[in-house]
């Protein structure tokens, strides 16, 4: 049933929220085939915002018919002409990002300024993805047979099942959206339930920019009830997850077992390490940055901070006087916010007190923040541990909140085989002023990003981002990479007769 008008153009609304949230499926919005929703809550108040869709296989199965019906012709269109329609998305977004951000903000309870940067990350894929339509390269070359041409050209595998998490909400959906629909498939998104709200702007924006009814839909609910139906549909051919290594591995043995294609962008336990001749005021303030920003909820976020011995009472000290200046709250001189929900913050809090138990030391933090204007938000103090094993639980599960922890090491040899002994391989920085250091830094680190004097944090558009072991299958998202995800290959050649030219 129909809950909203489609956007008309020229009068896309996107500051009043509607409740509930709707499922967008062939250019409709609609409600949950079964009527049932589910209630997001804001985590900065721990207060009620919107009604949410508890969508069911139901759903899912309605959205995969239109996206299937609508792909053939969404794939003869052409690739110039798919870019210059992901181009207006991300000019309307552009123009409404003040009121994208305003949803973002709403919905995470991170600042207002920190959603506005993750709102300009995502339009700087939409633009940079759409300018791929332009360089929609294949290959061209020779033959060993007179007379035949041989080349190697992209085509699109069909509907695009995109699952994402509610860490960064709008970019998420932008890393994922832009290539699926770019290669000519038809997207089916589930959006996190945490951050409907996001995903259903995205959905509005595409509308109005063009994309023609049932190329992109949008389905809220829970990922047991609406995300495995699209893992399990026999018509998603491609299915792209952002989230926890449980739910990926479930994911690629479900999906495998039709050998549909699976991308997968999953944890990180990510080392920051600091040798004895780094910058140390630089290396404590991309530490910070690493560890606590974003509150902690990031698969690149720094959770392993390995110090050389002859600079870490120095160092130790250091980061914790600048940690004890870090503010917490929803404001844009604020640091950092909430946690996501109340679950999320519980667990990384219990996991900080097994730690305790075990025999680690909690330096500052490992409490909720309450009273004042904390409320019944789920904010979380930043947090830093040590006399921690490298073995133990909190040094090898993804936390994903604002807790670090500190490892002494006694040189480079230890603290390469420390960063490398983990289940996970994202990404990972080393902080010196030594050039060898540095590049052997660079050979031998097992992750998919590697900086040297800087975050664990902070991959760009343009580069392709993924890890190794727990941390991905191998494919990459965002760069020209990503392209090699939602797209398939064709061989072609060629045969002609001269002597009839």
């Amino acid at each position: 049933m129909s809950v909203s008008t489609a956007a008309q153009p020229g009068r896309v609304d996107l500051t009043t929220i509607p409740s509930p949230v709707p499922n967008q499926i062939d250019g409709q919005d609609v409600r949950a085939a079964d009527g049932r929703t589910f209630a997001k809550v804001d985590p900065a108040t721990g207060r009620v915002i919107c009604q949410v869709p508890r969508s069911s296989a139901a759903d899912v199965q309605r959205a995969v018919d239109a996206a299937k019906r609508a792909q053939p012709a969404w794939a003869a269109t052409t690739v110039v002409k798919r870019g210059d329609i992901l181009r207006q998305i991300a000019l309307l977004m552009r123009e409404h990002r003040a009121a994208i951000a305003e949803l973002v903000s709403k919905e995470t309870g991170k600042s207002k300024k920190d959603a506005l940067g993750e709102t300009d990350a995502a339009i700087e894929m939409g633009f940079f993805v759409a300018g791929e339509g332009r360089r929609f390269y294949g290959q061209t070359t020779t033959s060993a047979v007179p007379n035949k041409s041989a080349m190697v050209m992209r085509q699109p595998l069909g509907v695009a099942g995109l699952i994402i998490a509610a860490n960064t909400p709008i970019a998420n959906v932008a890393w994922k959206a832009f290539p699926a629909l770019l290669c000519g498939n038809a997207a089916v998104m589930k959006a996190a339930e945490d951050t409907p709200l996001s995903a259903w702007a995205f959905g509005v924006l595409a509308r109005e920019a063009g994309v023609p009814d049932g190329v992109y839909a949008t389905v809220h609910g829970y990922g047991e009830e609406a995300g495995a139906p699209l893992v399990e549909h026999p018509d998603v051919a491609v299915v792209s997850f952002t989230g926890s290594c449980e739910v990926g591995r479930w994911i690629a043995q479900t999906a495998g077992r039709r050998l549909a294609k699976v991308c997968l962008e999953l944890g990180g336990k990510n080392p920051l390490i600091v040798c004895d001749d780094a910058d140390l005021q630089n290396a404590v303030a991309w530490a910070l940055g690493s560890a606590f920003s974003n509150a902690g909820q990031r698969c690149a976020a720094g959770s392993r901070i390995i110090v050389f011995d002859a600079v870490y009472d120095r160092f130790k000290q250091m980061l914790v006087e600048a940690t004890g200046r870090v503010k917490v709250g929803t404001g844009d001189t604020d640091d950092y916010g909430p946690v996501i929900n109340e679950e999320q913050m519980t667990n990384m809090l219990a996991a900080v007190e097994r730690a305790r138990a075990a025999g680690a030391v909690v330096v500052t933090g490992g409490h909720r923040l309450t009273g004042g204007a904390y409320g019944d938000g789920y904010f979380v103090a930043p947090t830093i541990v040590e006399h921690v094993g490298p073995h133990d639980e909190i040094s090898r599960s993804e936390l994903f909140g604002p807790i670090t922890c500190l490892y002494r090491v006694q040189g480079f040899e230890e603290a390469i085989a420390l960063a490398n002994d983990s289940p996970f391989g994202l990404t990972a920085a080393l902080h010196t002023q030594n050039l060898d250091r540095a590049m052997t830094f660079v050979g031998r680190i097992q992750a998919g990003v590697a900086v040297v004097n800087g975050g664990t944090y902070g991959s760009e558009p343009h580069m392709p981002f993924g890890g190794l072991r727990q941390s991905g299958n191998g494919w990459r998202e965002a760069g020209t990479q990503a392209l090699d995800v939602y797209s398939d290959l064709k061989t072609v050649y060629i045969n002609h007769n001269p002597g009839r030219a």
